[in-house]
């Protein structure tokens, strides 16, 4: 089996790629030729259209004519419309439904050349490898298909295998992309407020990620690694003697698609607490680890029975279900400002704060730094006031991702790449949260995390969030206290005391020396002392504080902290 010259790239090399076709020119031309040709009738479909004022009857014909052409063209092109789904400020509403169809289903290659890939990659026969292996695949996908094996000492495992001539089908394309790119932004009327080949570019770097094996047998490890103390979330063991750039072999997993909501129920898996976890783990994902799974669509996620040991260990706390996540080909990763910035925008978005929050939109990219904000506010406004409803738990994501892109044409928006991936995973787990149970709210799971996260504050920067929250225009607000706390009691698991012992920690730290002024100044404003707010939230964590618990979280509190103690309260 000849090897393809480009078949040494493990990374994206637009150079590379550019100066092997510029030598075969035939290549480029024929496929030219191929792609032009499938898009031909769609183009000519659109002007049809219009010609007989027909584009808004046939617009979910012309949708799904757009989607069957991705499939024909391949697994780029599968890619790519995948990627637009995820991108409102670029692909009409309507389009953008039919995209998101886009599930990487294709008929499987022949088992002779899945075997030989196995056997030229891993230098051994199939019979040598495995004990047994599946007659055929069990999944095919744009990039690969799947069998179920055993290893010769016992072990399930799941053989994931690369379709052949992969690299050479994809370099192909994305060398005519770049190359499309370079003379066709200006012709554009796109809001991508950077350079088009910038995001070939970025396609390019997460397909070649996406193909190395190896790579994602790291992801996986990674992943597993970050939740390592959640015995809720499940991540397949790597099989590395079993592995290379072609061949992945894996822990199998026995579990149900998220979406076969019979067998989930047959299983007596409990629904509500899958939701929770993937709403939860999915915030983990983005505010703690900022190492995120960026295609968690229903092929690569499953509902699992509780095991009764995690890692060699039972679990502290009985849990009813598990989630597994497979498939860690396509990851990306946040930066600490990135992170922080999102918990900001989540609290100024639950507190109506649309000044803050468009501040925080130019800080994640979505606006760049010399756009005037002030026309934008009311827009925002309108949109999330709209999305939250009466209650916080009335917010749908997927009702705002639509609004938000009717928005994007009015005004300077754009989604950065990133972005586009957390959308996504984002839009994606709600719908399967929905499948589950139709009246899901994600902010009634999301909502107590980011309270939580903040009552708990661990970290300087979680520390000064919470004080933005407590206070506006230099007034303590009361009821944003009680509320936090109140909502951050529905988690179901909330203890209020550790809580209790890092504020006294941080109230008597030279840190804390702007608090203790304003929390002064909190209960005696007005000319009055504020004794029914406080009795408000005392009662609400009165249970909590027992005299015992709360002298221990004291003294706590005070080991901590430095014998200058005293002289920061006096100073205060």
């Amino acid at each position: 089996m000849g090897q393809h010259p480009l078949a040494r790239l493990r990374r994206y090399d637009a150079d590379a790629i550019a100066r092997y076709y510029w030598f075969r020119p035939w290549l480029l031309v024929w496929r030219t030729l191929r792609i032009i040709f499938s898009f031909l009738s769609f183009v000519l479909g659109l002007q049809v259209d219009r010609w007989q004022h027909q584009a808004e009857q046939n617009k979910f014909k012309r949708a799904n004519q757009l989607r069957r052409i991705l499939i024909s063209l391949g697994p780029t092109y599968i890619k790519v419309g995948q990627a637009l789904s995820t991108r409102p400020d670029l692909i009409r509403k309507d389009f953008l439904e039919e995209l998101t169809k886009l599930q990487d289903q294709l008929p499987p290659f022949p088992n002779a050349i899945a075997f030989a890939i196995i056997e030229s990659q891993l230098d051994r026969s199939v019979e040598e490898l495995y004990k047994e292996i599946s007659a055929s695949p069990v999944a095919a996908a744009s990039l690969g298909q799947v069998y179920r094996a055993r290893l010769h000492s016992g072990e399930e495992v799941a053989v994931k295998v690369q379709r052949p001539n992969l690299l050479p089908v994809l370099t192909l394309d994305l060398c005519l992309m770049r190359w499309a790119a370079g003379w066709l932004a200006p012709w554009l009327p796109l809001n991508l407020g950077h350079d088009l080949t910038l995001i070939v570019d970025e396609f390019g770097t997460k397909l070649f990620e996406e193909i190395d094996y190896l790579n994602e047998g790291r992801n996986a490890e990674k992943f597993a690694t970050n939740f390592r103390n959640d015995p809720r979330v499940k991540v397949p063991s790597i099989y590395w003697r079993y592995c290379s750039h072609r061949v992945l072999t894996l822990e199998w997993i026995h579990g149900y698609k998220l979406t076969d909501t019979d067998r989930i129920k047959e299983a007596g898996l409990a629904s509500d607490e899958l939701i929770e976890i993937g709403v939860t783990s999915g915030l983990q994902q983005l505010l703690e680890h900022g190492f995120f799974h960026a295609d968690p669509h229903p092929g690569n996620l499953f509902a699992m029975a509780p095991q009764c040991e995690v890692d060699g260990k039972a679990p502290l706390e009985p849990i009813s279900a598990q989630m597994a996540y497979i498939d860690f080909g396509m990851m990306d990763q946040l930066d600490e400002s990135t992170k922080e910035t999102l918990v900001d925008a989540v609290v100024h978005l639950i507190n109506k704060d649309y000044d803050d929050l468009a501040r925080d939109f130019v800080k994640l990219g979505f606006l760049t730094p010399d756009v005037d904000i002030r026309p934008i506010v009311p827009a925002l406004e309108a949109v999330f006031s709209n999305a939250l409803g009466e209650s916080v738990r009335d917010f749908n994501f997927r009702t705002t991702t639509d609004s938000f892109s009717e928005l994007m044409y009015e005004y300077p928006f754009r989604v950065p790449a990133k972005f586009a991936l957390i959308i996504r995973s984002l839009v994606t787990q709600e719908g399967l949260a929905l499948t589950i149970n139709p009246n899901f709210k994600i902010l009634e799971v999301a909502y107590p995390y980011v309270a939580k996260r903040l009552l708990t504050g661990e970290s300087p920067q979680l520390r000064r969030r919470l004080l933005e929250v407590l206070f506006k225009d230099g007034k303590f607000q009361w009821h944003r206290l009680e509320n936090l706390i109140e909502i951050a009691r529905t988690n179901g698991n909330f203890d209020f005391l550790p809580s209790a012992q890092l504020g006294l920690q941080f109230l008597l730290s030279d840190e804390g020396k702007f608090l203790r002024r304003q929390l002064l100044i909190a209960l005696t404003e007005d000319d009055r002392i504020h004794t029914e707010e406080v009795q408000r939230i005392w009662n609400l964590v009165k249970d909590d504080l027992q005299p015992g618990k709360l002298f221990n979280a004291a003294i706590g509190a005070l080991a901590e902290l430095t014998p200058l103690v005293g002289t920061a309260i006096l100073r205060g």
